[in-house]
């Protein structure tokens, strides 16, 4: 899939000395929704602010559809629609008149067949002729959005999209999300509702201290970093781990109830079987056993800590022994 923005060693460093990015590269992918995942602080709303041609660019080089956005910055813009993190539009102007007036500020031609497509999409038709002032929180993000793609961009930043807005208004925006890739658009959000990225990304690029310290496709992330858990809820407890089973990937939980196996998703010998074979040999019986793996939100954190594979969390997967 050919590459619709490309970002090559791109670092910042603002007046006050704090260096927000370091040396980033990074390749979009034309038509795929990419999760750019980050604690705060941590370099995405200036990454993107970067490429929209808000923040000037400090050293690298930055391309959108094949036009540099300094040298060809008008061209560049025209293809991106923004949708910002904080909530600023003109209060007194109407829903209409604000959409309509960010299209033409990209020089498009007025198309009232499309403004009200968009608002239609996004459940603000019947608030075309209302005040923004009026409006409630969500309602004023959903004009934000209203407004990025009101001159049909081919590429979408959402920057926390979905902050302060309730759940059935997050799974409409969803919704229209999935509808905007579909029609070929390309979608770059960042979120903090990580299980938002887990279910709608391509792709998930992980942002620390302003590095980017993984790009990889979601599944991909989810085999090499993800981990598997077989519990074993024991008919006795026991006090320790078994001297002929200390080689064995095993731990106690539950004051010595379960009995814990951990294992790589990766290989194609999991171990179960000879682990459950010895604990008959041992006459370890158990009365119950489930399996758990690691959530991208476990990934997530472990990588931003300590870079290292996350502990799973339980998918209540049950079997009885």
């Amino acid at each position: 899939m050919p590459n619709i923005i490309s970002i090559q060693a791109l670092s910042k460093t603002y007046a006050s000395g704090f260096q927000a990015l370091k040396c980033v590269s990074l390749n979009i992918r034309r038509g795929e929704i990419f999760a750019l995942l980050g604690p705060n602080g941590a370099g995405k709303t200036t990454l993107i602010n970067t490429v929209c041609g808000i923040v000037k660019l400090g050293s690298g080089s930055v391309t959108v559809d094949g036009h540099d956005i300094v040298r060809d910055f008008r061209a560049a813009r025209a293809q991106i629609g923004l949708v910002p993190q904080e909530l600023s539009t003109d209060s007194f102007e109407t829903v209409w008149s604000t959409v309509s007036f960010s299209r033409g500020l990209f020089g498009k031609a007025p198309n009232p067949a499309h403004i009200e497509k968009v608002l239609r999409d996004l459940s603000l038709w019947d608030k075309k002729d209302s005040m923004i002032k009026a409006l409630s929180g969500g309602m004023k993000r959903r004009v934000l959005i209203a407004k990025a793609l009101s001159h049909e961009p081919q590429i979408l930043f959402l920057d926390e999209p979905t902050a302060g807005v309730d759940v059935e208004l997050r799974q409409g925006m969803w919704q229209m999300v999935r509808t905007l890739r579909d029609a070929g658009v390309t979608i770059i959000l960042t979120t903090h509702y990580i299980e938002e990225a887990q279910e709608m990304a391509d792709r998930i690029g992980i942002i620390r201290k302003g590095e980017l310290i993984v790009v990889e496709d979601k599944e991909v992330l989810m085999r090499k970093l993800g981990k598997k858990q077989l519990t074993l809820t024991l008919q006795t407890p026991l006090q320790a781990i078994p001297a002929a089973l200390t080689d064995l990937p095993l731990s106690l939980s539950d004051g010595g109830q379960a009995l814990i196996y951990t294992f790589d998703t990766q290989t194609e010998d999991t171990g179960i079987a000879p682990l459950l074979k010895r604990l008959a040999e041992l006459h370890i019986d158990f009365k119950d056993l489930h399996s758990s793996e690691s959530s991208l939100e476990d990934i997530f954190v472990s990588l931003i800590h300590s870079g290292e594979p996350a502990a799973p969390v339980s998918t209540d997967v049950k079997e009885t022994a």
